[in-house]
């Protein structure tokens, strides 16, 4: 029943079967078939239909409400009554430069302070890490901050605000990053993600023709791929980076600089289980603004 009772919150949401079946991945059908055995195995009426919006009785609203307390219960499951966390799992999202960079110290960190919790990470692109977080499947997540409004239940901290540079083989002779653009082949950061938007909205609206080579999302291969002299890339300077490959020099985009924030994202506090709470503040606490170019 666990699983219907997360489908229930997404469609209260979402709004709609469809709405709801487009976030968790399943088809308006299965959704449908998931809300039909809840129904079933509770005795009641959840939802009323007008058109394609599926509005709550007030049972499925009371029924709502459980389900949030149950599914928070759910989690703790196997906690010590005496109150001490014991084999707590807490599961965090993170987009793979962060698992590289910040993030194992600050799981070292927290498993000193609770030696009796698990973690489990979760790697993905930021708009599934985001949902998942949404779903109720992750505690929280370090994601690039989505082009969009959250949604109003979701928390945003800043942990970091990296700059974008053009990167290129340092053997090419020196040009403005236009000319650089303009007849370099270009290695394109992965247009799936959030940060990839970024660069081709930054393409699009400079007016920037590139002769497009290779698209990847991995920020180590795109720096490797420009250091092996493929072409060149916008990037983002990652705080972890203390230079970067020798092979490689950074331009500076001068007024033009544009930004990838990351952040943690996570459910309002009530959600979390102490342990979570306490990795967020972990987490909060290694926020670094970046604006100096690296050599």
């Amino acid at each position: 029943m666990i699983r219907e009772l997360k489908t229930l919150i997404a469609v209260a949401q979402e709004g709609t079967f469809a709405a709801a079946g487009n976030k968790i991945g399943l088809t308006q059908a299965a959704i449908s078939a998931q809300m039909k055995r809840l129904e079933s195995a509770l005795g009641v009426a959840l939802f009323e239909r007008k058109g394609r919006v599926a509005i709550l009785t007030q049972r499925g609203q009371e029924t709502l409400q459980q389900a949030h307390s149950l599914l928070a219960l759910y989690g703790t499951l196997g906690a010590s009554p005496s109150g001490q966390e014991l084999n707590t799992r807490v599961n965090i999202g993170a987009i793979a430069s962060i698992q590289r960079t910040f993030l194992p110290d600050i799981l070292a960190n927290f498993h000193r302070r609770f030696p009796e919790c698990c973690t489990r990470v979760v790697p993905g692109l930021s708009m599934a890490l985001m949902n998942q977080v949404d779903a109720g499947e992750l505690d929280m997540a370090v994601i690039i901050r989505p082009p969009f409004s959250l949604h109003s239940d979701l928390r945003w901290t800043p942990l970091a605000h990296e700059p974008f540079r053009l990167i290129v083989p340092r053997r090419l002779p020196i040009e403005s990053w236009q000319q650089m653009l303009a007849t370099h082949p270009f290695v394109r950061y992965d247009r799936a993600s959030f940060g990839g938007r970024q660069v081709d909205r930054f393409l699009r609206d400079n007016h920037c023709h590139v002769r497009e080579v290779c698209e990847v999302d991995e920020l180590d291969a795109i720096v490797q791929l420009v250091a092996n002299g493929v072409g060149v890339a916008l990037a983002p300077q990652s705080g972890a980076l203390k230079r970067w490959p020798k092979e490689v020099r950074a331009i500076d985009l001068a007024e033009r600089t544009f930004h990838r924030d990351i952040g943690l994202i996570h459910r309002a506090s009530g959600h979390l289980s102490p342990p979570a709470a306490a990795l967020a503040d972990l987490l909060n606490g290694s926020a670094q603004i970046i604006e100096q170019p690296l050599k």
